[in-house]
């Protein structure tokens, strides 16, 4: 018997049908030999640091930093029953297979399930880049051993360490000084760093009017330079209207030939999604998750652009293919070799239709997916397309010594623009298509009447607020000029995790999005500002944690010391903590957010926090926990209402408590008292009933 683990049901699902394991059971499916179980994603986690001892629970800058020598992981709440399924399946007399998502993330949740399951057999790896039955069939065939993994795993884990180090003391550490919840991460802090500095950059500008000539001719227009004086502007306009004419003094004619794009990657797509389709990027994620568990595009969590040598022979039946689903008419040629390059495919090819599209049901599609899938068509088929030609024209002229310029494009050859149009295109045409025919026959030294003249005001731009397009891109391209030519530049983060750093900065109150569909913009809040403001250089240095992504990769190769990496981290964060000094007047970040009363310990302000209401004052340890375990024992759960009321009266009067006992319910009055140590402790009183208090005294 062999067990198959992947990372989602739906596709344990696809691939028991393969195998034809197709009996249900209780967290997995059984058949023809095989059974095919399934994680539910991250199944076990890291611990918090509470788990590494009592002292951690509340946070203290004493604490700090915490450098645990031993990692500990939990199991999470809402998969225990999968993870005893699991558990059971692997120590049963099995052959086991790994089929997670092929890439780091997907090769660290098989691996924590594997360790805490006390599994210790030798198993095999599934790695495949398309859900398609018959890229199933051939990746079962083509099992590795997992030592051949182990590198990527070491990567993986190295990153959920570093991870958790960085946020859990940097989080700590600016929440105890400030006062208030404040998270910090190793890839979202610089993330929100550029956005800050990009919104200081907006508010610094100042804008400056500038004035332009416009001359209009027949059939075209010309125009000066710009002038930063009205009135110098002013005068040589009057001297071209009484010149009347111009005089060519140049005229340049150039070919330009625009190669096809790349196909896609996942930050590709996902910034034409946002750009073309206002999506934002968890949500092209979410989509692009969907068309693979569904058969029609390869895995989409990949950073390569090309296809390997071996697939050159599918293109041509790919096309031809798509080419009908889009209704598109065919090339004169097909040029395959744009496509092909083995050398730049990492762990899996670009994002491509599979062959299931042809006889897809797309009509049921909803209809994000739709787009997308016609998005990474229409890439495919362009990719492959000729280059775009044009022939642009640039004319020089005086009108009595002041110098004019006009240019026009006219296309030779559309190439691959018949499947992709950009409306930025057109505005680079500024005279449009039929100036180009008027351009054609001017001479040099003809002087063509000048039928009309005025002058165009504008004002200098600043630069544009992020969207999730142009964030993107800087996430991919940080620390560009810091890193040496021949290293492969990845960025801050990956692919797969970008969307999810993005939205967690939205949903922590950092940054917000502005405006709506394609104009939507990301900007900072207040909050998100001051956190930067105060931030040491190296946690929002963009290029330093593009150069830790780059050891994460060079680990994955096994070409950088896993331990060494660790070593720095810590390092860092060990600095952070001792030589970090306070800024005295950071006002946002100090003010008290959220207080709900004063401490019954020391009379400090209580406030909110993400897992309590805490006293602010560092040298106390009060807090009510929101997971608070006394209120779980008696049925109930621990709100903000309640909290406020033992704050204020130190009791509370609750009704519908249930015994563990008895399974009845019962009202009862839960009394705060504080211990010698700072810490909450609760006790119920009961309320004496009408019928007590009618007793005659003995």
């Amino acid at each position: 018997m062999r067990l198959v683990v992947t990372e989602k049901p739906s596709v344990a699902l696809a691939i028991s049908k393969v195998l034809g394991a197709d009996t249900r059971r209780e967290g997995y499916y059984e058949g023809n030999g095989w059974m095919v179980s399934w994680c539910i994603g991250h199944l076990i986690e890291l611990a918090d640091p509470d788990a590494y001892g009592d002292t951690y629970s509340i946070w203290k800058y004493e604490d700090l930093p915490i450098l645990p020598k031993e990692w500990k992981y939990c199991i999470s709440e809402s998969t225990k029953k999968q993870f005893s399924v699991l558990k059971e399946l692997m120590n049963r007399p099995v052959e086991i297979c790994c089929a997670t998502d092929a890439g780091r993330e997907g090769e660290l949740i098989f691996r924590h399930v594997y360790k805490m399951s006390g599994c210790r057999k030798p198993f095999e790896r599934l790695w495949i880049s398309s859900m398609e039955d018959e890229a199933i069939r051939e990746g079962f065939e083509h099992l590795v051993p997992s030592e051949m993994y182990d590198s990527l795993y070491r990567a993986a884990l190295c990153r959920e360490h570093s991870d958790w180090l960085v946020g859990m003391n940097g989080t700590r550490l600016f929440s105890v000084l400030y006062g208030r919840t404040l998270n910090v991460g190793r890839v979202m802090t610089p993330t929100l760093a550029m956005i800050v500095e990009r919104d200081a950059a907006i508010n610094a500008f100042v804008p400056q009017p500038f004035y332009v000539i416009r001359l209009e001719f027949e059939g075209f227009h010309a125009e000066s330079a710009r002038f930063t004086d009205k009135n110098e502007a002013e005068e040589i306009l009057e001297k071209c209207r009484k010149k009347g004419r111009a005089e060519i003094m140049d005229i340049s004619k150039k070919e330009h030939t625009v190669k096809a794009p790349l196909l896609y990657d996942l930050t590709a797509l996902q910034r034409d999604a946002n750009r073309i389709l206002g999506f934002t990027s968890q949500q092209t994620l979410d989509y692009v998750q969907s068309l693979y568990e569904k058969k029609l595009i390869t895995y989409p969590r990949t950073d390569s652009r090309f296809l390997t040598d071996d697939m050159a022979g599918l293109v041509p039946e790919r096309a031809s293919m798509l080419r009908e689903f889009l209704q598109k008419d065919a090339d004169e040629g097909m040029l395959i070799k744009n496509i092909i390059n083995s050398a730049k495919v990492t762990d899996h090819h670009a994002i491509i239709p599979t062959g299931s599209v042809k006889n897809a049901d797309i009509e049921a599609l909803p209809g994000g997916e739709l787009s997308l899938l016609y998005l990474i068509s229409n890439r495919f088929l362009s990719a492959i397309a000729k280059p775009h030609i044009y022939e642009e024209t640039i004319i020089s002229m005086m009108v009595d010594g002041e110098p004019f310029s006009c240019k026009a494009k006219h296309v030779i050859q559309e190439g691959w623009k018949v499947y992709e149009s950009d409306a930025a295109d057109a505005a680079d045409d500024a005279n449009g298509g039929g100036a180009a025919e008027h351009l054609h026959n001017l001479m040099t030294y003809d002087e063509p009447e000048i039928q009309d003249a005025g002058i165009r005001e504008g004002r200098t731009t600043p630069p544009e607020h992020y969207t999730e397009d142009t964030l993107l891109s800087a996430m991919q391209n940080a620390g560009r000029e810091e890193m040496p030519e021949e290293v492969e530049r990845k960025g801050i983060g990956t692919p797969a995790t970008r969307a999810g750093t993005i939205e967690k900065l939205i949903r922590k109150g950092f940054i917000k999005r502005k405006g709506s569909g394609k104009k939507q913009s990301l900007i900072a809040t207040d909050i998100g500002t001051a956190l930067i403001t105060v931030m040491p250089e190296e946690l929002q240095s963009p290029s330093m944690t593009a150069e830790w992504e780059e050891k994460l990769l060079s680990i994955e190769r096994g070409e950088y010391d896993a331990d060494e990496f660790m070593g720095e981290i810590e390092q860092m964060v060990v600095s952070l903590v001792k030589e970090y000094e306070p800024a005295k007047d950071a006002k946002v970040l100090m003010q008290p957010q959220n207080v709900i009363g004063k401490c019954p310990n020391c009379g400090g302000n209580v406030a909110e926090l993400a897992k309590g209401w805490a006293c602010q004052n560092r040298d106390c340890s009060f807090i009510i926990w929101k997971d608070n375990a006394f209120f779980n024992r008696i049925g109930k759960k621990m709100t903000k209402e309640i909290a406020v009321k033992l704050l204020e009266y130190r009791r509370v009067l609750v009704r519908n408590c249930k015994s563990q006992r008895t399974n009845k319910n019962y009202d009862a009055e839960v009394c705060l008292t504080v211990q010698p140590d700072g810490k909450a402790n609760y006790h119920l009183e009961f309320p004496v009933s009408k019928k007590e208090k009618k007793k005659p005294k003995k």
